[in-house]
C-alpha cells in the first residue's frame, strides 16, 4: 500500500484514522520511528504500541475487552489442540504484514504453511500475515481506524476477520475489506474455510461479561 507522506501532523492523524492525540507516541517523531524503536519500546515496557507510517501507536485494550480475547485464545487453543493447523497469539503478538507496518491483532491465528520452515519465529516481530484476526473494538477506535486496518489486513493476505463490539454484542465477519455480515447475539458465528468445524452461538461469548459470582 503507498500513501503519501503527510505535509502536517493533523494530515499525518486524519491518515492514521483520527486516533486520539493521546495514543500516538512523540518519541520518536511520528512518521520517523523505525521497527527497532517499536522493538526498545517494548524493552521499555511502555504499552502495547503498533508501527504505522513510521509511527508508534498505543494500542487500546480495557479490561472488559481482554476478557473477550481471553475467552477467545482459550476457545481457539481448544480447537487447535484437537486440529493441529498452526497457531494462535493475542495482542502481544506483533507481526509485520508489509513495508514498515506492524499490527498486534488481539486475536491471530496463524497456519503452518505461513510460518517459514514450518516452525514457531525466533524474533520479537516476524515477518509473517495472520490468516485469520479478531479485533475487539474498544472506546477509543475509530471508524476510519478499523476500516484502515482492514484494508491493511486483506492487502497482506489476511483471508477472514472479525470485528467484535461489546456495546451492541455482535460480531462483523469480513471476507473482504467491505463484504462483510453482522452475526447478532442468537446468530452463529464459524472460522469458514480458515477454522473449518470452529463455531459458536455469538452470545455465548457476550455472556462472560455478564457472569456473578456463584
Amino acid at each position: 500500500m503507498s500513501i503519501a507522506t503527510p505535509s502536517s501532523l493533523a494530515e499525518r492523524m486524519s491518515d492514521l484514522g483520527n486516533v486520539p492525540a493521546s495514543r500516538v507516541l512523540m518519541h520518536p517523531p511520528p512518521g520517523t520511528a523505525t521497527i527497532v524503536d517499536l522493538i526498545q519500546s517494548r524493552n521499555n515496557k511502555k504499552p502495547i504500541c503498533e508501527l504505522v507510517d513510521g509511527t508508534l501507536v498505543e494500542k487500546p485494550m480495557g479490561w472488559r475487552e481482554s476478557l473477550l480475547a481471553g475467552v477467545l485464545l482459550f476457545w481457539l487453543h481448544r480447537y487447535l489442540e484437537e486440529n493441529p493447523i498452526g497457531v494462535v497469539t493475542g495482542p502481544d503478538g506483533l507481526t509485520r504484514l508489509f513495508g514498515d507496518t506492524v499490527r498486534g491483532p488481539d486475536v491471530a491465528f496463524v497456519s503452518w504453511d505461513r510460518l517459514e520452515g514450518g516452525r514457531i519465529p525466533d524474533v520479537p516481530i516476524p515477518d509473517l500475515v495472520p490468516n485469520f484476526v479478531i479485533e475487539i473494538l474498544s472506546v477509543s477506535n475509530t471508524y476510519a481506524e478499523m476500516s484502515r486496518k482492514r484494508r491493511e489486513y486483506f492487502h497482506a493476505g489476511v483471508q477472514l476477520i472479525w470485528m467484535v463490539d461489546p456495546s451492541d454484542r455482535t460480531i462483523s465477519v469480513y471476507t473482504s475489506a467491505n463484504h462483510f455480515e453482522i452475526r447478532s447475539e442468537v446468530s452463529e458465528v464459524d472460522g469458514g474455510s480458515v477454522l473449518p468445524g470452529w463455531t459458536f452461538v455469538v452470545g455465548v461469548l457476550f455472556s462472560k461479561l455478564d457472569e456473578v459470582r456463584k
